[in-house]
């Protein structure tokens, strides 16, 4: 008995290719933790009108660091071209985000009722980032804006 290859009809093809996520997320949200999400999912809403796939995901960067770091080590592998990552208080999520991957991170700065300083010290954790870490910052509570600024670098 030899093996020999056998013709592979168009239908076949289709049909193994059919499981296949084309749409697959272009954008990661990620926030630290759930009462984020009301407002982090602005950015999608922004990202969905324009027709782009998105994943939203809370991960503390406190309380599961490993969780966040392998996200973003392994995002690019999922398809993502963009993280936006929201958080507040000492709002580490985006640098530890920026840490672990060479995907464009989008910073925004949260407030919170916890805050002492008003959503100052979620904006300065967000932009004082150390050479090599970059991450871009968008206003305070702004995720629109950080959902609109994922689709110009998309569309660069």
């Amino acid at each position: 008995m030899t093996d020999q290859p056998t013709d592979i009809t168009q239908a076949e093809t289709e049909t193994s290719f059919a499981g296949l996520d084309v749409d697959a997320p272009r954008v990661g949200i990620i926030m630290g933790s759930k009462s984020d999400l009301e407002l982090m999912e602005q950015a999608g809403e922004v990202l969905a009108e324009q027709g782009i796939g998105f994943e939203v995901r809370v991960m503390s960067a406190h309380r599961d660091p490993e969780t966040v770091a392998d996200y973003c080590r392994n995002a690019r592998l999922r398809g993502l071209k963009v993280i936006i990552a929201g958080a507040g208080l000492s709002a580490a999520l985006p640098g530890v985000a920026a840490a672990h991957t060479d995907l464009p991170v989008i910073g925004v700065p949260l407030s919170s009722r916890l805050s002492a300083a008003g959503g100052l010290d979620a904006i300065l954790s967000v932009v004082q980032m150390p050479p090599g870490v970059p991450v871009a910052c968008v206003g305070l509570d702004n995720a629109k804006n950080a959902g609109h600024l994922a689709l110009r670098l998309l569309n660069a």
